[in-house]
């Protein structure tokens, strides 16, 4: 594991976060993020920002107002009345919408916190504990999931809650986030899913998939 960490940090360099948000900015951006680019989330989150002035009005809103407004980061018909029963559940806890206590708060009962919310999965759980709270969390995404796959890191066919906890088990706290970030551009770049540049990959010594299809 940390040889394949000290390899992502020598090809790619520093591997910083890419923003740092509040807990519920986090949450509702994660949500935007799945199954599109981060350039089409960034820009659904805006148009939603922009568009709503308080999340009190976007929960308010009728569902078709919230669609229209996310509808550059796809799959806005889905989106849209996740984000609304989301916020509804935090104002009905909460009876507001800050979660600014998740700060002072351990990992645990944010996780519990968070996992309890309808439609929120362990990616989407990570993502605001490592991202806006700084805690040693690795989100899986598709691209962290296909890379680890190929390197044996998980088995073949683990579904996304396995592959969480594994990584969490298997990575040490303090390189989860470099590996988190080193992943994601790795699967991006290079290991991609239909055409794997492996002679390419700085990892090709230590992962076993990519040794086999480069001797082909």
């Amino acid at each position: 594991m940390r040889e394949v960490h000290r390899r992502l940090v020598a090809s790619f360099g520093p591997l910083e976060p890419p923003r740092v948000w509040d807990p519920l900015e986090e949450l509702i951006l994660t949500v935007l993020s799945q199954n599109t680019s981060d350039t089409n989330s960034s820009r659904a989150f805006a148009a939603l920002r922009e568009r709503f002035g308080t999340w009190a009005e976007v929960a308010d809103a009728d569902v078709e107002e919230v669609i229209d407004s996310i509808r550059p980061g796809g799959l806005a018909n889905t989106k849209a009345p996740r984000i609304q029963t989301i916020l509804r559940e935090i104002e009905r806890r909460e009876g507001g919408f800050d979660l600014s206590w998740m700060r002072e708060a351990g990992d645990g009962r944010v996780n519990h916190y968070l996992a309890s919310l309808p439609g929120v999965g362990p990616k989407t759980v990570a993502c605001v504990l490592v991202f806006s709270l700084g805690r040693d969390a690795l989100p899986v995404d598709t691209h962290v999931h296909r890379v680890a796959g190929r390197l044996g890191l998980i088995p073949p066919k683990a579904t996304a809650e396995a592959a969480h906890r594994i990584l969490r088990d298997e990575v040490p706290p303090k390189l989860r986030l470099d590996m988190h970030m080193g992943l994601i551009k790795l699967g991006r770049e290079t290991c991609k899913a239909q055409k794997p540049r492996c002679p390419e990959c700085p990892l090709l010594a230590v992962c076993p998939t990519g040794q086999g299809l480069a001797s082909r």
